[in-house]
């Protein structure tokens, strides 16, 4: 049996409690993580009501809905919203700040573990006939041939590794969260768009049918005034009204070209190549599972973002702090060196070195208080930028629902004056036709049926935009558990986004 080297076996025993220190657990300096304090949450949004628009959430309507856009029951914009999801530029840009992020967790995690090295050189040397120290039967030229391996590991005995590594995982959390986030705004703009241009093309249908009556007014003017029974301003008012409405539907068509090019930029697609075929089949107000406020902080990626990166901000904390205390690591070399001659392999050529390392910084000129203050700041700054998210999460709620509430009554009271409105366009037309008014009471009754006719469709439009803006104020079809652990590589909403 082959005995060790006295020096080594000297050095192992000196190291042996170095090595039962590394298996304890190490301690961490950063503070006990506790969540910014909101307060006490509201039970119910003030803007809930009971008339169908929207509805408290049972237990099963707080699970991920997945494509939230599906409750709008639109063929043609759950296509869109795939297409987005494939090809927006914007998403990509999020994606890749989130594979960055992954990224450093990794960088940061390899700390965690030994370092192992190799280096091999084979020089030819020439020294100094006047190096210091040179004896006089040295050669002036002679090779140095070198195999060698090191191996380095710190022993994280206050937590700053592991302290970086928790910040850098809640770094990624919060990536993910800010990629789910663009993500959803994407979906809702290229909803919001969609329902714009649907809307437009209700109003065209409307101006189309109008045109319809107004030509018809006109023929019967002219007659009219051909038989003598009307006067040229009748003539006159007929074309006037026509070329308004003429003119309206350029401006409709104008509005819903521009819309169209927007939905080609969110999908991908250059605007020139991009078109959506016209359809009147007008969308129905979707009823909306609310929930309770404080579900609001699991459903909304922005908000869970910003709750990581207060936890990130913490652990920060404790790798300024553990800047206070002595780093030790443990190092250890071996290899072979020649000169040139023999083989370098061979016992003789043998070199070794193995032993702790301690450095402590002593005087910095307040350089690490300056550190824990920094990141005492960050944490404040993190925890207030929270608070302002979940404030700003229900305000938009609240806002969104009471835009729906009155919406809804705006609605049926302008329905109803359309309803009205085409009464008396009817009966105006027809007293005209006996002649018992001039063409001008017409005129003013068909103007004023457009009119309410398109506020009607405007305000049918805004609710369905309303809705939109709430599923996105309400999270969309995420949820908290789609951010990545410990063991996660990949979160659904990126996985989704690739």
């Amino acid at each position: 049996m082959t005995r060790m080297n006295p020096t080594l076996a000297l050095a192992l025993r000196r190291l042996l409690p170095l090595a039962a220190v590394a298996a304890l657990p190490a301690c961490s300096l950063a503070p006990i993580y506790q969540k910014p304090d909101l307060g006490p949450l509201p039970a119910a949004y003030a803007g809930q009501t009971q008339d169908g628009l929207w509805s408290p959430a049972q237990p099963a309507d707080t699970a991920s809905r997945g494509p939230w856009w599906s409750v709008y029951d639109n063929p043609e914009l759950d296509r869109l919203e795939r297409q987005l999801d494939a090809t927006n530029p914007s998403l990509s840009v999020a994606l890749a700040r989130y594979d960055a992020a992954r990224a450093v967790v990794g960088e940061v995690r390899s700390d965690l573990y030994p370092h192992l090295g190799v280096e091999a050189s084979t020089l030819r040397n020439r020294q100094s006939d006047n190096r210091p120290l040179r004896g006089s039967n040295q050669p002036n030229e002679y090779s140095a041939n070198t195999l060698g391996f090191g191996a380095s590991y710190e022993l994280d005995l206050w937590g700053r590794v592991r302290n970086e590594v928790a910040a850098g995982k809640a770094d990624e959390a919060a990536a993910a969260g800010d990629l789910a986030s663009v993500k959803l705004s994407l979906e809702a703009q290229l909803a919001d768009q969609y329902v714009r241009l649907r809307g437009y093309d209700v109003q065209a249908r409307i101006l189309k049918d109008t045109l319809d009556a107004y030509r018809q007014g006109l023929d019967l003017t002219q007659r009219r005034f051909e038989g003598g029974v009307a006067s040229g301003l009748d003539v006159s008012r007929a074309k006037t009204q026509l070329s308004d409405a003429m003119a309206q539907v350029s401006e409709v068509d104008a509005q819903r070209a521009l819309t169209e090019h927007a939905i080609a930029s969110l999908v991908g697609e250059p605007a020139s190549k991009f078109s959506l075929p016209p359809s009147t089949t007008p969308m129905a107000v979707p009823a909306i599972p609310l929930g309770v406020p404080s579900l609001l902080l699991q459903r909304r990626p922005d908000i869970a973002a910003s709750e990581r990166r207060v936890f990130a901000a913490n652990a920060e904390i404790g790798v300024a702090r553990a800047a206070f205390f002595p780093r030790l690591s443990l190092s250890a070399v071996f290899g072979w060196q020649n000169t040139g001659m023999g083989s370098l392999l061979s016992a003789g050529n043998r070199y070794w070195a193995l032993g702790p390392d301690l450095a402590m910084s002593l005087f910095d000129g307040g350089l690490r208080h300056a550190k824990v203050q920094a990141a005492q700041a960050n944490l404040d700054a993190a925890a207030g930028q929270y608070r302002e998210t979940v404030l700003g999460a229900f305000q938009q709620v609240e806002d969104n629902l009471t835009l729906l509430q009155e919406l809804g009554k705006e609605a049926q009271e302008q329905d109803d004056a359309a309803s009205s409105a085409h009464d008396s366009q009817t009966i105006a037309t027809n007293r005209y036709r006996e002649g018992a008014v001039n063409y001008l009471d017409v005129v003013s009754a068909q103007t004023a049926t457009l009119q309410a006719e398109r506020s009607a469709e405007q305000v049918r439009t805004r609710r369905l935009q309303a809705s939109v803006d709430l599923i996105r104020a309400l999270g969309g079809g995420w949820d908290r558990s789609d951010l990545p652990n410990g063991d996660t590589t990949m979160t659904a909403s990126a996985a989704s986004a690739r």
